[in-house]
């Protein structure tokens, strides 16, 4: 079917997952598409044409159990995995590590005080039983999300200043230290794999400020790529794709994101310049957008903004997108609709061999 219906748009139904990101469960429309939204993601990570650009708020099961204790702490405040306290702050709808909080002194101590979880004493089998079994969509993309990275960790552990620090200082205890790391977060994929039956993990980690990175390229590919390898790795072998969150302006190692074996990238469109970025890499590396509609665009101005995304960052088959629209309860126009509605038209045209302008 290369043509669109308005049919496709109908709701068939309601997929009911738990929240994620802190958000509380809340039912999702089930459409009338034309294939799978599972069938259609897979063809943008395959580097075949879809039928539209994903919306992954609507086209994903994401999992990420509170029984990780760093859901509910960076979700609403509390003690993490690790031990590290974070406060709730309101006005960023999320929690922070509570300042002055330190678990790791130096990172030459690591051995001495840093205590690792036991993934083995938590029962899985039990969680996914009683929240997730029976409301996992087979026909959408299962996402485990792991937040948390490697840089984040430490910062947490030890704060910024004194991470980036040592970085530069003491660049073999933290190859010792993500040594072990790694092996823990690989025993953590088989618990996605296994019990949750994860089809990809989202694996945040950010970056960078708002204007650049926070340590060279250099820093990066010595330190974190190898690592990174580790990761992507085990996850490749166990069947499952491996995307990396990763906020801030981090254009400048984003080859080396590629070179670490991810298969794509949610990035932070303020920060970069992602039509440059598609262009570039899109045909080695997915990407992700959490895009942001400003709340004073009225609905013409929202869906021709939405349009134009579609046209300049989706048009090698090679991106997602989640709609931030602080607006949306106002509307008269649905943007997920929209999003829906025009990239399929966009594609379609694509095939025919027609302008984009023609599918407008």
């Amino acid at each position: 079917m290369n043509s669109f219906d308005n049919k496709e748009l109908e709701i068939t139904g309601y997929y009911n997952m738990p929240g994620c990101f802190g958000k509380p469960p809340v039912p999702v429309p089930r459409h009338n598409y034309p294939i799978t939204p599972k069938e259609n993601l897979l063809r943008v990570f395959r580097g075949e044409k879809p039928m539209w650009i994903p919306n992954t708020d609507l086209d994903v099961n994401y999992i990420q159990p509170y029984i990780m204790p760093d859901s509910y702490a960076q979700a609403f405040g509390g003690t993490d995995w690790f031990g590290i306290e974070w406060v709730y702050e309101p006005v960023a709808r999320g929690a922070m590590v509570k300042p002055g909080t330190r678990v790791l002194s130096d990172i030459t101590n690591w051995r001495e005080e840093v205590r690792f979880p036991d993934l083995s004493a938590i029962d899985w089998n039990a969680d996914y039983e009683a929240l997730y079994k029976g409301h996992i969509a087979e026909d959408r993309l299962s996402v485990f999300c792991i937040v948390n990275g490697l840089f984040e960790r430490t910062a947490d552990m030890m704060g910024f200043e004194e991470t980036v620090d040592a970085l530069l200082t003491k660049p073999e205890e933290f190859t010792a230290f993500y040594d072990r790391l790694v092996e823990w977060h690989i025993e953590l994929l088989h618990i996605a794999r296994e019990v949750y039956h994860a089809d990809m993990i989202l694996f945040h980690d950010d970056m960078g400020t708002q204007i650049s990175t926070f340590f060279s390229p250099d820093i990066y590919k010595k330190l974190f790529v190898p690592q990174y390898q580790k990761i992507t790795k085990a996850a490749h072998d166990m069947g499952m794709l491996m995307s990396l969150h990763s906020c801030g302006c981090i254009s400048m190692i984003i080859p080396l994101i590629i070179e670490a074996g991810f298969d794509g990238w949610e990035g932070q469109d303020s920060a970069n310049d992602k039509k440059t970025l598609m262009d570039a890499y899109g045909d080695q590396l997915v990407q992700y957008s959490l895009f942001y509609i400003p709340q004073s665009f009225a609905d013409k101005e929202a869906v021709e903004y939405l349009q134009k995304q579609c046209r300049e960052i989706g048009g090698k088959g090679r991106y997602t997108c989640r709609i931030i629209d602080p607006a949306a309860a106002s509307r008269s126009v649905s943007l997920s609709d929209e999003l829906y509605r025009y990239s399929r038209m966009m594609y379609a045209g694509m095939e025919n061999g027609l302008p984009l302008s023609r599918t407008d």
